[in-house]
């Protein structure tokens, strides 16, 4: 995330933290001085955590970087060896995402997800 702005949080593994962690990344988006999509962030944001969420560990990261209005995010389960989740890629295409993938490292899955703004 060199040269961007940049913003983290950590968030408990808790069905609830999708919906903080959506006002989280419009607000912050706001902050910078996008005008955010809300349907898309509001519908992508969610996903992802929902489905860090379900890797089953105690905590989740939410990282979030923008460039040439677009913005980044990714999610970290934080629970290695998380069970493949084969539909949630296009899952995030239909919802806008204009790129996105995953992959499992030693710390978890990464989910990340690329939106125009």
């Amino acid at each position: 995330m060199a040269n961007r702005r940049g913003a983290n949080w950590p968030l408990e593994s808790q069905p609830w933290a999708s919906g903080g962690a959506r006002k989280r990344v419009v607000e912050q988006l706001e902050e910078w001085g996008y005008r955010p999509d809300g349907e898309a962030v509001g519908a992508v944001v969610p996903l992802m955590v929902e489905a860090a969420v379900s890797d089953g560990g105690r905590r989740i990261s939410l990282h979030l970087a923008d460039q040439s209005q677009q913005a980044l995010v990714l999610v970290l389960s934080h629970q290695p060896d998380p069970a493949p989740d084969e539909t949630i890629l296009p899952r995030l295409a239909e919802l806008g995402a204009s790129s996105c993938g995953t992959d499992n490292a030693p710390d978890g899955r990464r989910l990340w997800a690329l939106l125009d703004l």
